[in-house]
């Protein structure tokens, strides 16, 4: 029977494909299908485990090792296999794979047949000879194997063969090597292969570092840390790690190597850059091409060399183009006006590829024919300075009369004076026999005392009109002109007084005329006298009739302009309070407030538009537009920034709306009513209108360009980059601008953060005039209009309602571009529909305050936001306001965050005037001179005033008993409005 079961098996096995895929994670130490020859595997006894060589259809050997003594009780058939040393192995892993009968499938066989076998191990440092004898005690038990699946005698003629692979873990071994051991004790087995291998975390290249090969530790738990190496031509970044797991896996990778420079990351490696293409600075970053005018002719360049008459300057990167110095600046000129001489020039048109670009003046003051040129040094004054010029103009004073000049203007950038070329100089020369009078005469010293000396000297020679005056400067002479003092005079002779006694000083004089100053006259010297000086005891009595004759004269002077000016002080102050007390009852009535300011006109009231248009604007020469780049597109065409050149003065910049082609006579009209608009208005915080062109296509409007344009996207650009104070000042600009519109009878209509321009220095201006209308003499007159469209989130209710406008309304808009600017540029209702808005606003919702807003502000917003337009502030309150505020920015710490609730609607919020310090309060009461009583007794807010009794009042010093009703009163009042407020949890 066993002798049939072995044939079988043997017919079989050579039919069975074993696979054994590489496994990088895994090392093997014994393989025996693998194996060539013999396996030389002890058996004991001898006839229990037989071995089998046969070679499969690849013809490679098949070892098995089969055993089947079923029918015999009592088994015990042992296989030891050869010794294994295990290397690095700290854990081994035995895979078996065999083939195993069901017992039931076996006819004949009683108890003795079993379906499992038993694997073992023995640990030695070295192998044991021949001779040496089997002992089954020294060998541990690994585990007993069962068969997933087993055979049958049915399977046997269907040629079937089901397969078993069985793994176990053995560990930690701690000797060299081991033996392997397979106990049968009753099974009918065919043993197809064994593998013995350990796992291990493969060598690896990870973030440009090498790792090498890694055995896990036993617990299965712990990681090995492993520190990489950066590979060849990389540095480390961060310290480059990876840990090994326990099942041969790279887990956690930290830190990481670059590319050192002049190499580029490929496929886990850093290789040299190519010819032509460079990388400056270590990184993961590709190589560069070189930039222009620069190349690289060798691999693995860290920068690209210059071309011939291209430079760098020492502190440009490598990334940098390589440049070359500017050309000469190009049509130089001069002009001389009084007192200065002006230069002016182009950029030259050769830059060299740079913006460093400056210019340097060099000055020669050059005498009569065959004379040489001398450098001006210190007798001319340069303004600004004579290098170093951003601009392309320089002002030159203190120049001498009737002399020629030559001023050589170079252009210089960063590489100027690298190459051996000269530097290309633009010259001028200039002769300023027109400029001013000829040099004074000698100047004397007439007399001296101990603090002062009299000088005169010879009238200067006046060719080209009249002395307007003298400039006498002078010094100690030991000062060395480190500091001078000078006066003037219209005649030719002074005093100078407040000198030191017995001191030398040093004196130069120049005349002035309408055509400038002469040079200075050669310097003087002369000293002081002391006490005892026959100069100063000479002069004595002169000087005491003189002064008391000019002190007289003085005192009568002053006495008669006193009596004069007493008089028409009075007679001012009485018009003034009558002017004041007129505009004041004017302007409430609606009207201008100030006689004499400049009224708005509407264009429409003009029969024919051009003519408003030709009236408050003025004619630009297209030629003189220079048209940069679009920037965006507005209501009629796009709106594009450019240069605007203007005669006799710099080139300024400029934004410049067009008229898009194929327009109608009425978009031409509604384009340029804009433009006759603004052309009214002159305040700093309006746009400014430069002016339009109307004679020739594209028709255009010129306006002064605001380099960060709008304001509503300028403020969520740099969302929280601004403090309180900085949000206030653009605040008071818009308001103040306002206030200006209003005062001259304007409404704006859509006034909004979008309208509002800001320049780089963070001044705001009200710009966007395409809805405004004109504010009519009548009190009551806001514009009415049938239809058009209406910003909802920032118009009034009666304008929604009822289409009326009026500087009310745009008080409204105003509290909500407040808002807009202490959120950052937020959308005013949010997500809200209009419909929704308009609801809300009804029923007496109102923003709530953003984010960070201080009480005083969003107080502010709420007054703005009455529904009653006549209990709104007007512009100049808001204006006066805001000023309180930065006056006192202690007033700007409370937020709206820090207080546990605020009132939602300004119906809630009482009416009373805009103060925000005691001392605002009791001005306002006509109090003011009881302030330092308040703040001695230590009431220094309005929420501690409120508190205040009469007794209080008295203790504070108040004793006129007129001044402590009206003061009890007004706290009166001041009480009421904090109770209300002080329930809606508000404190201001």
């Amino acid at each position: 029977m066993s002798f049939r079961l072995i044939f079988c098996l043997i017919f079989l096995l050579p039919r069975v494909i074993l696979s054994d895929p590489s496994q990088p994670n895994q090392v093997v130490l014994l393989d025996t299908t693998a194996v060539l020859g013999e396996l030389g595997w002890k058996t004991y006894p001898v006839n229990g485990w037989d071995a089998i060589t046969e070679m499969d259809e690849q013809n490679r050997p098949i070892h098995t090792f089969q055993v089947c003594h079923v029918m015999e009780p009592n088994q015990n058939n042992w296989l030891r296999s050869n010794w294994i040393p295990r290397q690095a192995a700290q854990k081994i892993y035995v895979e078996l794979r065999f083939t195993l009968r069901d017992c039931n499938s076996i006819p004949w066989v009683s108890g003795t047949c079993k379906e499992t076998f038993n694997l073992l191990y023995q640990e030695t440092d070295e192998p044991r000879g021949p001779a040496a004898r089997f002992h089954p005690a020294d060998y541990a038990k690994i585990d007993t194997i069962a068969a997933d699946e087993s055979f049958t005698q049915t399977d046997l003629g269907d040629r079937v063969l089901r397969l078993n692979t069985e793994v176990r873990e053995v560990g930690p071994i701690e000797r060299k090597g081991f033996y392997l051991a397979f106990q049968d004790v009753g099974a009918c087995i065919a043993l197809v292969s064994v593998r013995v291998y350990y796992k291990k975390c493969p060598s690896t290249l990870r973030n440009l570092a090498a790792f090498p090969d890694t055995v896990p530790r036993v617990d299965s738990s712990s990681l090995v840390e492993v520190r990489g190496a950066c590979v060849e031509n990389a540095e480390e970044r961060d310290t480059p790690k990876l840990y090994c797991g326990a099942d041969g896996d790279w887990l956690v990778p930290l830190g990481r190597c670059v590319c050192s420079v002049g190499h580029e990351e490929s496929d886990g490696l850093c290789l040299a850059c190519r010819p032509g293409f460079y990388k400056a600075f270590a990184g993961n970053i590709k190589c560069s091409k070189c930039p222009p005018h620069s190349f690289s002719h060798s691999e693995g360049s860290a920068f690209c060399h210059c071309e011939k008459d291209f430079y760098r300057a020492p502190k440009d990167p490598a990334t940098m183009a390589c440049t070359r110095p500017p050309s000469a600046p190009r049509n130089p000129m001069f002009t001389i006006n009084e007192t200065a001489l002006f230069l002016e020039w182009m950029p030259p048109s050769d830059t060299g590829g740079r913006k460093d670009l400056t210019y340097n003046v060099l000055c020669q003051r050059c005498g009569g024919a065959g004379q040489a040129c001398e450098p001006c040094d210190g007798d001319v004054r340069f303004v600004p300075r004579p290098l170093g010029l951003t601009g392309t103009s320089v002002a030159v004073q203190d120049f001498v009369a009737n002399a020629n000049y030559t001023f050589q203007i170079e252009a210089v950038n960063g590489v100027s004076g690298m190459g051996r070329k000269a530097r290309p100089l633009a010259n001028v020369t200039v002769s300023t026999e027109q400029a001013g009078p000829s040099l004074v005469g000698v100047v004397r010293k007439d007399w001296a005392s101990q603090n002062s000396i009299a000088l005169s000297w010879q009238e200067a020679e006046q060719p080209h009109g009249a002395i307007l005056d003298y400039e006498i400067k002078y010094y100690e002479k030991e000062q060395e002109q480190l500091s001078y003092s000078s006066t003037r005079t219209k005649s030719p002779s002074v005093i100078v007084s407040g000198l030191k006694p017995s001191t030398v000083y040093v004196f130069h004089v120049r005349a002035r005329t309408l055509a400038g100053y002469s040079g200075y006259s050669p310097k003087s010297e002369f000293a002081t006298g002391d006490e005892n000086s026959e100069e100063a005891s000479d002069q004595g009595p002169v000087l005491v009739i003189v002064t008391a004759a000019v002190g007289g004269f003085s005192l009568l002077v002053i006495l008669t302009l006193f009596l004069l000016i007493t008089g028409r002080c009075q007679w001012y102050i009485k018009a003034k309070m009558k002017s004041e007390e007129k505009r004041r009852t004017h302007y409430q009535n609606g009207h201008v407030p100030f006689p004499g300011m400049k009224t708005y006109v509407d264009p429409d009231t003009y029969e024919d538009p051009t003519l408003a248009v030709h009236e408050f604007a003025k004619e630009i020469d297209p030629s003189r537009i220079r048209i940069e780049r679009v920037i965006g597109a507005g209501e009629f065409g796009e709106v594009c920034s450019g240069r605007l050149r203007t005669p006799g003065k710099k080139e300024i910049p400029v934004a410049i709306k067009t008229l898009k082609g194929g327009y109608t006579e009425r978009q031409r009209r509604d384009f340029l009513r804009e433009a006759s608009i603004m052309g009214q208005f002159d305040n700093p915080n309006i746009i400014r209108l430069e002016g339009v062109v109307t004679k020739s296509r594209p028709v255009m409007i010129v306006v002064e360009y605001m380099e960060n344009g709008s304001l509503d996207s300028f403020l969520r650009k740099h969302d929280g980059h601004f403090t309180v104070i900085q949000l206030v000042g653009m605040l008071r600009g818009i308001a103040s601008g306002m206030m200006y519109l209003s005062d001259i009878g304007y409404v704006h209509r859509d006034l909004a953060a979008r309208n509002i321009l800001v320049d780089d220095n963070l001044v705001c201006k009200v710009s966007d005039f395409g809805l405004s209308r004109v504010l009519e003499d009548d009190p009551e007159a806001a514009y009415t209009t049938t239809g058009g469209k209406i910003p909802i989130r920032w118009t009034a209710p009666e304008a929604i309602a009822y289409r009326k406008f009026s500087s009310a309304s745009d008080v409204w808009s105003y509290g909500i571009v407040m808002w807009e600017v202490m959120s950052y540029g937020e959308r005013p209702y949010w997500e809200m529909s209009n419909q929704d808005v308009i609801l809300s606003i009804e029923e007496g919702y109102r923003l709530p305050a953003p984010m960070g807003c201080p009480v005083a502000l969003h107080q502010l917003m709420l007054h703005c936001w009455q529904k009653e337009r006549n209990r709104r502030p007007r512009f100049n309150d808001i204006v006066d306001f805001l000023d309180k505020l930065i006056r006192n920015p202690g007033c700007l710490l409370t937020l709206v965050d820090d207080v546990q609730s605020f009132p939602e609607s300004p119906e809630d919020t009482p009416e009373y005037p805009l103060f925000i310090s005691i001392g605002d309060w009791l001005d306002s009461i006509k109090m003011s001179q009881y302030k330092n009583n308040f703040l001695a007794a230590g009431y220094t807010t309005l929420d501690s005033v409120s508190t205040m009794s009469i007794d209080d009042v008295r203790r504070i010093g108040v004793s006129l008993i007129g001044h402590q009703r009206r003061i009890v009163s007004s706290i009166q009042t001041l009480r009421l409005q904090f109770l209300h407020v002080q329930q809606s949890g508000f404190h201001v």
